[in-house]
């Protein structure tokens, strides 16, 4: 199995754990990851393998061992797609709320990874792997809306150098929770993995990048605000971790909102409305728009009560 080793040379005064340290020097690793390394025995420390309450001192050394994860196989299934718009170089798809982009251990099939291999058999960008063949960018499981899909790899290669030079036009829109006073606002603050909590984003200062996100009043209502969204970036839960900065998260998020998200929602009320493009064979710009899904309009049907 493939495998990377990261070393770690500690040169601090202060003693601290090694299930600690690790999860600090290697941001990508939560703390219950790097217990199951050391039980695995893919942590030494000066050669040798240790429990996770080992102190660590000035002068030790530690070396990570990483092992890629089994690959899970990506089946073609017949599941039913939203496809706005296809051509032989890409498809822009509607993907509803609930369903996972590409398979991960949690979800090894139902995805829209799965969907697309059904769909468009063998004409799928191969650049992300096997996993995410087609995958240009994402959204979240419980944000619906518009991606865009690319089915080679030239097509792949321009539109994520669309997105790297921040000109692919993306605009969301969500409803969050409290009055958002400003008619218009920009938030820039700098995202990165959460320092304490993994599996979460945070605006920190460390291990992050920069991000920026516009946003517009559409209308207000009592205890909620109607928002457009657009991004100059596309950080990882981008939108959700920059309105719960400013104090105004995203109604129904269960991970950066209300600690009792309104049910009725099942995950954020967010969804990616537009998007636009130069196409990468034609070069022409193209600009596609949705409508806001039902589980959206019913929500903003309650809230005028």
């Amino acid at each position: 199995m493939p495998e990377s080793v990261k070393e770690i040379s500690y040169q601090s005064a202060e003693s601290i754990r090694v299930d600690k340290l690790v999860p600090q020097e290697m941001p990508e690793l939560s703390r219950a990851a790097c217990e199951r390394l050391i039980e695995r025995g893919d942590i030494l420390v000066n050669g040798s393998v240790v429990s996770k309450s080992r102190k660590i001192a000035a002068g030790d050394k530690i070396a990570v061992t990483l092992r890629e994860a089994e690959p899970i196989d990506a089946l073609p299934q017949e599941i039913p797609l939203c496809v706005v718009y296809e051509d032989g170089d890409l498809l822009v798809v509607n993907k509803p709320k609930g369903m996972v982009v590409h398979p991960a251990a949690g979800n090894p099939d139902g995805t829209l990874v799965n969907a697309l291999l059904w769909h468009c058999k063998d004409s799928l960008s191969g650049i992300n792997g096997r996993l995410r063949p087609g995958i240009v960018h994402r959204i979240d499981k419980d944000t619906s809306g518009l991606l865009i899909v690319a089915k080679n790899d030239r097509a792949h290669h321009s539109l994520a150098a669309q997105i790297k030079e921040h000109s692919f036009f993306r605009e969301y829109e969500a409803v969050v929770y409290g009055n958002v006073k400003a008619g218009q606002g920009r938030v820039e603050a700098p995202i990165g993995r959460h320092p304490v909590k993994r599996k979460q984003m945070a605006v920190t200062q460390k291990n992050a990048k920069s991000a920026a996100t516009n946003y517009t009043v559409v209308r207000r209502y009592k205890g909620f605000t109607h928002l457009r969204l657009t991004l100059e970036t596309g950080r990882t839960h981008q939108i959700r971790v920059h309105m719960a900065y400013i104090g105004h998260p995203v109604a129904g998020d269960g991970v950066y909102g209300a600690k009792k998200p309104i049910a009725s929602l099942n995950g954020q009320c967010l969804h990616a409305k537009s998007i636009g493009f130069v196409h990468p064979a034609s070069g022409r710009y193209l600009e596609f728009t949705s409508e806001l899904p039902e589980y959206f309009t019913d929500f903003l049907n309650k809230i005028k009560e």
